[in-house]
């Protein structure tokens, strides 16, 4: 049996505790495999880590508990009301894995921060006995960082770190922290994680492969699909607005503008390349607290037809997050394992299907980024020395 560590970044939040509870569920029988796109048939030949061998780890630095956090999405509707007692062995046993993360960072990351960090990782692996690990970014937002010699330098970060003045944010602290014990990363949430430049030599060097930037799972996705279907029917699209009300912790972080703008300018990067051109519009994050773990999506997109006939699309798109977050979490563990073993390094375009801004590649349709992925995993699996 393969034994695949997933260490979550992030590890108590909503996302990381659904993708937990939801692999436990799976091992045991109690819960289908819905939303799992590795579980569908094209990917039968590429022999991926099964669902119920990922074993769980993961930095946090919030107080509560993988268990609380499972009841109160239960008591929200996220997750079947039985499952977080049902399963409380389970998550008990990840719960006491689970280690304290990078609280500020703002005076500048040490040296001592990311030596605590990689250990954490090599400890996980050893403790475990696990063929391989992959780090999953599920952390709050962070706002976008200034530009530095340090993050575009190698040599300056690793002095930076030696002073205990790197000015980097914590995800790519912890990225550089994976890429050091030998860990393929994916960064989930639109944060700079592995994407500074300063981390590429590290990332080739160490024989890593990573993944992101930004889970699509709601609007975007949405986007992803209609996008294509106006540009290859030669319909001009004047404007597409999009609103999106966000409940929960996510909507509380991108309550704070600095926070939304790194969100904002991933969600509106697709579209431009969709399309051929900007169209007009606004696109909103708006905090709504009744929502609770929902979010709720409202796009109106005007375009134009033969002899210049106006004519309108919307569509309205509301959901749970982390049901939707969670699955993609537990395929992009699966498939970034899947390419470590095959000895990649570096960026994998494959899995921009799950992107909003995806690495290393350009496109951003869904048909072409799903023949992408699909055709890398029906290829003959080459094992790397």
């Amino acid at each position: 049996m393969t034994r695949v560590g997933v260490w979550l970044i992030g590890a108590r939040g909503s996302v990381a505790t659904t993708a937990v509870l939801g692999a436990l569920a799976v091992r045991s029988g109690a819960a289908g495999r819905t939303g799992c796109v590795t579980e569908r048939p094209e990917f039968a030949g590429a022999r991926l880590p099964g669902i119920g061998d990922l074993v769980f780890g993961g930095h946090d630095v919030s107080e509560v508990s993988l268990r609380e956090r499972a009841e109160r999405l239960a008591r929200a509707g996220v997750l079947p009301a039985h499952l977080p007692s049902a399963l409380a062995d389970g998550l008990d046993r990840t719960e006491r894995g689970l280690l304290r993360g990078l609280d500020d960072v703002s005076g500048g990351v040490r040296r001592g921060d990311v030596d605590r960090l990689e250990a954490d990782l090599r400890g996980f692996s050893e403790r475990e006995a696990l063929e391989r690990v992959v780090v999953v970014d599920l952390s709050s937002t962070e706002p976008r960082p200034g530009a530095y010699p340090e993050h575009t330098d190698a040599d300056a970060l690793e002095a930076a770190l030696d002073a205990g003045t790197a000015r980097i944010p914590a995800s790519s602290a912890y990225a550089y922290a994976a890429l050091r014990a030998g860990c393929a990363f994916v960064e989930f949430t639109p944060n700079t994680g592995p994407r500074l430049p300063a981390l590429a030599r590290l990332a080739d060097r160490s024989g890593v492969p990573w993944a992101g930037s930004d889970g699509k799972t709601g609007e975007t996705l949405v986007k992803s699909a209609l996008a294509p279907m106006f540009a290859s029917r030669a319909l001009h699209v004047r404007s597409w607005s999009s609103v999106n009300l966000l409940g929960g912790g996510d909507g509380a972080t991108l309550a704070d503008p600095a926070n939304a703008e790194s969100k904002l300018a991933s969600k509106a990067r697709g579209l431009e390349h969709m399309l051929g051109h900007g169209p007009d519009g606004p696109l909103h994050i708006d905090y709504v607290p009744d929502l609770g773990d929902a979010k709720v999506a409202w796009d109106h997109v005007s375009f134009e037809g033969f002899l210049g006939a106006r004519m309108s699309l919307q569509f309205t798109w509301s959901g749970y997050d982390s049901a939707l977050a969670a699955p993609l979490v537990l395929d992009l563990a699966r498939l970034a394992a899947h390419a470590h073993r095959q000895g990649r390094s570096g960026p994998l375009p494959e899995l921009a299907f799950f992107f909003k801004d995806p690495v290393g590649t350009r496109e951003h349709g869904l048909a072409e980024q799903w023949r992408a992925l699909t055709s890398w995993c029906a290829a003959p699996v080459e094992e790397a020395e």
